[in-house]
């Protein structure tokens, strides 16, 4: 040993002694400000866990307190620790108080970590002075949500702050609110901190664009700008940063389209882009050796096919791209991931097969609502490490594999909502199936007892399929930690769950056996005190609805709707549930007094029943935070009592087909209240509609059929400037046409059928007779008042609802519950082909027009004719005049046509042929002529369709048409209807047409070749002027015939309808109707 060595060894003892007491003021300072039971009583700081001290000096330089949930304040002794270079207080519990003063005595500091510890308010601008500093992490949990417990730069600013930390390397400010614009914190970054290697500025309230200046921080290799209005595209030059890992871009409003090259950085293995709506980009070629180990694209605009190099990306381990546009079908490369965890592609537009192969080490599968079809590849059964597999919302069909329930670590299963079917069976089932839901699918058979085996089952729906046979309630007994449990609509019979067993049942909070021919509550409901939504509607249930169960259940839904229940079982018919729920009992047979609703009702629907009492003058109290309430179809009588107004969370109100007598309170009308629907048709209702409806109305439906109102419609009804429904047929209602209502420019429909109307549909003079418009208005009803004169050309040009013919099928209805499927939709009667029929769901694409039993006179307006998408037109017992207009096979949609008690002349106009709808027609009592034209569905109406017109002959009517004068003025009439180039184009091609299709007739080849060629040879052959354009893309896939080949041809972008399928008159031109496109508007 070296005399050097050997000195070195005797003065260790005498270094350890003088470190030991260097160390004890500062031990005793540490102590002050952390006082921690986990050091003990030793005297030597040193050893304390979280302190690490200079071997030498033996000085504290490292503190890390993280995650000991600390509370109080921070000490000022820490401040004395001027050795300090280390500091890690995050996680902690420091009661939402101020980073305190004091670090700029820390001069050696390099690492300072204070996130998520419960700091709030101003960045003190001592740590400004911490020129040293490598890492600064201020990181808090709030991200900006609640601004008063967040961190923020304001005075000092970030520039401020950033000052002299030209050291810095590693920046974490998540959730501290900075508020600068893309060019202030861009420029500060490059200019104070250009060697930059982490940036995290995750929900600071920064805005874009991001500035070009940031491109000088050529270093960096983490960028994190989450939940920032940056509002921008993503810079090119990003791709730039060779060093960059992690990007992670989400939820902040970037468009337009993501550079590609991004993609291809050598060290990237974190990219999350989700949560914009707006970017739009495609995945690249991904290249051999890429890094990528997360990446996760959904909610964005990304579009195109997933590219088969995804099998490249051997590091990928989490793949999420939900709720984009991508669409094609998985490529089998997707199975070479060897290391991919998690696959999410739902909410796309995938299609195909599920490929076979899949990654071995998946562990959450999402392919939901795609377009996937055929069947569930056996091969999954064999994917050992799956844990949540979710398949739902697409066409899959076939059987669910066995092996799939069997799965070891299996906890959640979902394929809901495709057409799978065939049997189930549970024999195998893992214990860790903790969700199973196979509802709305075309499964059948029984449900085994087997079920009873699904040990960990906690939600199980078998809803919506076929599934038959009996079903024991006593069997979900042996589930233990069943929840929720649907077996609604299905072919079961449901019994059992009597109590008779000692096992008693698992606290099910959720239980829906709608339409399972149960017969009576199921008795162990009794004991379930945690069940909050309880289903047992379309049921046989009869007898008195027991009064446990809301006494001793903590409901938040019940529904006991349609089924045979007479009574509210005593002592009294009160519902006396605390809390609030949706209650629904609807068509049943219960009767007598109306029930006092429970505390706070959300949803309340007593319809369909027969109660007869009236509504108690305080009904309101129980109606706090009522959204919906129903007493429609009863027999309830008395007055509408004045406190309903003061439910001012009502939506909708419904009173209809009652007794009920007496003045609607004009406080419905006024402001204050959130009142979308009023439904009180079908009373005994007086006196006039309310006149000072105020500015602030939102009603949407307004329906006051068949009372006895009178007065005025009153024009303060323009006030409810969002209305789409307004029904006062069936009343004593006198006065004009309330033109003013063309100011609603919601309105679809409008019935003012049976009152006592009169005057012209024109607007009054002091008016602009061309203002009256009800531009989306599908269904007027002014049939039965006393209105006269002419039927306004105007008028019925203004009607731009009824010209489309573009078909959207939906209702008018209105969704009542903002975040629920829940929906009111309008009835309104129309009269349809001779009767009086209930719309219960107006569809938007349903139109009628009904202005019989007035005075009209004249003419009806060519204008009528342009309505593609009118199904009913009733103009009849009028005093009508003139003839049926030449065009009107234009209306293509039409189903029901009356023009009866007029006084038309002329003939029927041939165009009546082209209405392939029309099912019901009457043209009686006119003064119509000629021959009644022949096909398609007129040949099938009867003679009362046409009967009482002296000067009509032919089918279907006895008197035929024996004066040539009268064919020839038939046919001349229809020639007029016919473009004449068309008859010289059918000698001379109907003559050389003759001789092909003679020699195709013996010609086999010839006549397959021909069936694939005939388009292209109409199209060399006929002039331009004869086509048609109507919107094809694509290819056509020409079938394969006794062995030939399949052969696909590529067609035009605009294909051309020439196929002589059929041979139609439309708009005035003859058209070669096409198999493959649509060319007659239907």
């Amino acid at each position: 040993m070296s005399s050097r060595h050997l000195l070195l060894f005797h003065l260790l003892p005498l270094l350890c002694s003088a470190a030991l007491t260097a160390s004890r003021p500062q031990c005793s300072s540490l102590n002050a400000s952390f006082a921690s039971p986990a050091w003990g009583l030793s005297a030597d700081c040193c050893t304390w866990a979280g302190v690490a001290c200079d071997p030498l000096t033996g000085l504290i330089t490292g503190l890390d307190l993280s995650n000991r949930s600390i509370s109080g304040s921070v000490g000022a002794s820490l401040f004395q620790l001027t050795s300090l270079r280390t500091i890690n207080l995050a996680y902690n519990l420091f009661d939402e108080i101020p980073i305190p003063s004091g670090f700029e005595n820390l001069r050696n500091l390099t690492h300072l970590n204070l996130s998520n510890s419960g700091f709030s308010g101003q960045i003190p601008v001592g740590i400004a002075r911490l020129t040293k500093l490598v890492s600064l992490d201020l990181s808090t949990f709030y991200l900006n949500e609640a601004a008063n417990l967040s961190l923020k730069l304001d005075d000092p600013d970030l520039a401020t702050l950033l000052s002299n930390l030209t050291n810095l390397r590693e920046l974490y400010l998540d959730g501290v609110n900075i508020s600068k614009s893309g060019t202030e914190w861009c420029g500060t970054l490059a200019s104070s901190v250009p060697g930059l290697t982490s940036l995290s500025l995750t929900g600071c309230s920064i805005a874009g664009p991001i500035d070009s200046r940031l491109s000088k921080i050529s270093g960096l290799s983490v960028i994190r700008l989450d939940q920032n209005q940056l509002n921008c595209r993503v810079p090119d030059y990003f791709a730039n940063f060779t060093s960059l890992r992690v990007l992670r871009l989400s939820s902040c409003g970037l468009r337009g389209e993501f550079p590609k090259s991004i993609f291809g950085l050598s060290n990237l293995t974190d990219v999350e882009l989700s949560n914009n709506p707006l970017l739009s980009g495609m995945l690249p070629d991904f290249p051999e050796g890429s890094r990528v180990k997360n990446l996760v694209i959904k909610e964005t605009n990304f579009s195109g096919k997933l590219p088969d190099s995804i099998g490249k990306m051997k590091f990928l381990s989490r793949l999420d791209l939900s709720s984009s546009r991508f669409s094609g079908q998985i490529p089998a490369s997707i199975g070479k991931l060897t290391q991919l965890v998690s696959l999410d592609l739902s909410v796309n537009q995938f299609s195909g097969r599920i490929p076979s192969a899949m990654p071995p080490r998946i562990s959450d599968l999402c392919f939901a609502h795609n377009a996937f079809n055929e069947s569930i590849p056996s091969s999954f059964g064999m994917l050992l490490n799956l844990t949540k597999v979710d398949l739902s919302n697409n066409s899959l069909s076939g059987p669910i594999p066995a092996s799939l329930f069997a799965l070891p670590p299996l906890q959640q299963l979902e394929l809901n909502l495709n057409q799978l079917s065939g049997g189930i069976d549970f024999s195998n089932a893992s214990d860790q199936l903790g969700i199973v839901d196979l509802s709305n699918n075309e499964l059948a058979g029984e449900i085994p007892k087997s079920v009873s085996k699904l040990s960990g089952i906690k939600i199980l729906s078998l809803a919506w399929n076929n599934f038959s046979g009996i079903v024991e309630l006593d069997w979900f007994r042996y589930l233990k930690n069943l929840s929720s449990l649907d077996l609604s609509y299905n072919r079961l019979t449901v019994q059992g769950g009597d109590g008779n067993s000692s096992l008693s049942f698992p606290a099910i909070s959720t239980l829906k056996l709608a339409s399972c021919n149960l017969t009576q509550v199921p008795s162990f409901l009794k004991s379930q005190d945690q069940m909050n939504y309880l289903d047992l509607s379309n049921n046989r249930i009869g007898g008195s609805i027991p009064n446990w169960i809301w006494k001793s259940m903590n409901l938040n839904y019940l529904n006991l709707s349609l089924n045979s229940f007479t009574f509210v079982e005593g002592p009294l018919p009160n519902f006396s549930m605390t809390s609030s729920i949706n209650l629904d009992l609807h068509s049943n047979l219960l009767q007598g007094p109306i029930p006092l609703p429970p505390t706070n009702p959300i949803i309340l629907d007593y319809s369909n029943n027969l109660f007869t009492s009236s509504m108690p003058s305080n009904i309101s109290s129980y109606l706090s935070f009522t959204v919906f309430f129903s007493l429609a179809n009863n027999s309830i009588i008395g007055e509408i009592p004045q406190s309903i107004c003061s439910a001012t969370f009502l939506k909708v109100l419904d009173f209809s087909d009652n007794d009920l007598t007496g003045l609607i309170p004009p406080c419905i009308f006024q402001a204050g209240n959130d009142l979308r629907v009023l439904n009180l048709r079908n009373n005994k209702l007086r006196s006039i509609i309310p006149q000072n409806i105020s500015r602030g109305c939102v009603l949407k439906t307004i329906n006051l059929n068949g009372n006895r109102l009178e007065g005025e419609v009153p024009s303060s009804l323009a006030n409810c400037s969002t209305l789409e429904v307004l029904d006062l047929g069936n009343n004593h209602i006198v006065g004009s046409f309330p033109f003013w209502l063309d100011s609603i420019s919601s309105l679809r429909v409008l019935v003012l059928r049976s009152n006592k109307l009169h005057g012209p549909l024109v607007a009054p003079a002091t008016d602009d007779a061309t203002s009256c418009r009800f531009p989306v208005l599908q269904i007027i009803d002014l049939s039965s008042n006393r209105f006269s004169g002419n039927l306004p050309s105007e008028f019925f040009k203004n009607l731009k609802g009824m010209i489309s013919s573009v078909q959207n099928w939906s209702t008018v209805e209105y969704k009542y519950m903002q975040f629920s499927a829940s929906y009111y939709q309008d009835t309104v009667t129309v009269a349809i082909k001779g009767m009086d029929l209930d719309l219960v769901k107006i569809l938007t694409i349903f139109t009628s027009i009904d202005l019989s039993n007035n005075g009209f006179v004249g003419e009806i307006p060519e204008e009528i004719v342009n309505f593609r998408s009118l199904i009913v037109l009733n103009l009849s017992h009028n005093a009508l005049t003139g003839q049926i207009p030449r065009l009107v096979g234009n209306l293509s949609q039409l189903e029901s046509l009356d023009l009866s008690v007029n006084q038309l002349s002329g003939e029927i106009p041939q165009g009546l042929t082209l209405l392939t709808f029309l099912s019901f027609l009457n043209l009686s009592r006119n003064n119509l002529v000629g021959r009644i034209p022949l096909g398609s569905q007129l040949s099938t109406f009867s003679s009362t369709s046409y009967q009482d017109n002296q000067g009509l002959c032919g089918s279907p009517l006895s008197k035929q048409c024996s004066s040539p004068s009268a064919e020839a003025s038939s046919v001349s009439s229809t020639a007029t209807e016919v473009n004449w180039q068309f008859i010289f184009i059918g000698f001379g091609f109907g003559g050389g047409l003759a001789v092909v299709v003679g020699l195709i007739m013996v010609w086999d080849t010839g006549k397959k070749w021909y069936n694939r060629k005939l388009d292209w040879l109409l199209w060399a052959v006929l002039p331009p002027s004869f086509w048609r354009l109507c919107d094809y893309f694509g290819d056509r896939r020409v079938g394969a015939e006794e062995g030939e080949s399949m052969e696909i041809e590529r067609w035009p972008s605009r294909s051309f309808c020439v196929f002589c399928t059929t041979l139609i008159f439309y708009e005035d031109r003859l058209v070669l109707h096409h198999v493959d496109c649509d060319c007659q508007k239907r």
